[in-house]
């Protein structure tokens, strides 16, 4: 099970409603950035009065199958995954708690110690007859006038990338009146305003308390507000699978077919007709004559003359994730004995690593040479995820991986299945490549003599 899961924001809500169309997209678009994130496996206690949390932490399917509890994992993708929505409602009084361990509003205080700042971290906005107006502030978060500003002056306060702190999070405290309708676009993949008068009556009319759980596909519009008499409500907006359609896929994967299929299709390589970038309309058989290149890429892909490489949404998702959850950053780092050609090896954090194959970035008057690069997580960095700023742009396209010769894909699928594997039996022809492969990963952080 797979979700890639990106923690917008979460909101500590006074009397407010918003009309809100579609889900928004992140800053960065990513596709998800907290997913794969592995976690202690011990439960989590918030305080000292805290009890301990009914999730599991094991893995990140088994925390999220614990999110959704009792439904299980295969009838909610079956029954429920970008197709309608999901309430679960925790009637059950002792089960009010069922995600407060994971964050709540007292955790504020503590987080205002650590320098959180406003506008990056925190953004504070209240509602005036239906519209959302946001307060101006600047530099750190003092938490004595956050708490006199939500107490007093009744405003919402919104706090961005939870995920940065704690794994990510639901509703929580309090109460929310949700109102969903009919998307105008079925999953919709921008933010869109609709006229009111075209979003017609809700599908749901829902009131979410502490304990439970809401799920909608993207493009389901919705209304929110905190019922009156409710001091408070804490919940989460969470954002998932954001570009991750098969239309996105396709416009990773496509140019590699057509750069697989013009090595070897001379007709690829033929010249276009004479003046068909110049006139208004495209001379007679164009068409005809697009259809039958894509007529035979799909044949050759259904034979496995052709083989889909994504290069750009691997890309973007291993610069976008959270790194590997350790509790000590050391663990990043080259430990142990240095690997030998008799040594027993795997691989460390297979989750956050990936292979791409994609032509060389060296520019050359030689034919297009296509290389191996094996991206990985581990240096991204925790404290800026998502946050959209110039650390993050220049870390999405710095060097982060290692750069290999195909020769080398083999042993690299080798080890990338986590299995322990002999140095000397890694699928290359020479010894000297076999350990320099090992002592390459070795010394990034990726690899361990067991």
């Amino acid at each position: 099970m797979v979700v890639h899961v990106a923690c917008v924001a979460f909101c500590w809500v006074n009397a407010c409603t918003a009309k809100k169309r579609t889900l928004p997209m992140p800053k960065k678009g990513n596709p998800a950035a907290a997913e794969g994130e592995e976690v202690p496996s011990k439960q989590r206690k918030t305080g000292p009065s805290a009890v301990p949390t009914p999730l599991n932490f094991t893995s990140p399917s088994s925390l999220f199958q614990s999110l959704i509890a009792p439904l299980g994992l295969q009838e909610f993708f079956q029954e429920y995954w970008e197709k309608k929505p999901l309430f679960l409602q925790r009637s059950d009084p002792g089960l009010a708690t069922y995600y407060q361990s994971l964050f709540q509003l007292s955790d504020l205080k503590a987080l205002c110690g650590q320098g959180i700042v406003y506008d990056r971290d925190v953004v504070l906005c209240r509602c005036v007859n239906g519209k959302k107006n946001v307060l101006s502030k600047q530099g750190r978060v003092n938490y004595s006038q956050l708490k006199k500003d939500f107490e007093q002056k009744k405003v919402t306060l919104q706090f961005h990338q939870p995920q940065r702190f704690k794994v990510f999070i639901l509703q929580l405290e309090g109460e929310k009146h949700w109102r969903l309708y009919e998307p105008t676009v079925p999953l919709a993949q921008e933010y869109s305003l609709e006229p009111e008068e075209r979003i017609g009556s809700p599908t749901h009319d829902i009131t979410l308390k502490a304990g439970d759980l809401l799920y909608f596909p993207r493009g389901t519009i919705h209304q929110a507000d905190t019922p009156v008499g409710v001091d408070h409500s804490t919940h989460l907006t969470i954002s998932t699978y954001q570009k991750m359609s098969w239309g996105d896929f396709l416009l990773d994967v496509f140019p590699s077919f057509l750069f697989d299929s013009m090595r070897s299709d001379i007709t690829l390589r033929a010249g276009l007709p004479r003046k068909l970038l110049t006139v208004a309309s495209p001379p007679p058989g164009t068409t005809k004559q697009l259809c039958s290149f894509m007529r035979d890429l799909a044949d050759k892909m259904e034979r496995g003359q052709l083989e889909p490489h994504s290069v750009g949404m691997k890309r973007d998702f291993v610069s976008n994730r959270l790194p590997p959850y350790v509790q000590d950053d050391l663990a990043f780092t080259p430990a142990g004995k240095m690997p030998a050609l008799e040594d027993l090896v795997s691989m460390k954090f297979v989750d956050h690593i990936l292979v791409t194959v994609e032509p060389s970035e060296e520019i050359t008057d030689e034919a297009v040479e296509l290389v191996v690069f094996l991206l990985h997580s581990l240096a991204n960095s925790r404290e800026d995820h998502m946050m959209g700023n110039d650390a993050e742009e220049e870390q999405k396209h710095g060097s982060r991986g290692l750069r290999f010769a195909l020769s080398h894909l083999p042993a690299l699928r080798q080890l990338q299945s986590g299995e322990r594997h002999l140095v000397a039996n890694l699928q290359l022809d020479q010894d000297a490549d076999k350990l320099n492969l090992a002592l390459s990963l070795w010394s990034e952080g990726l690899l361990m003599v067991c």
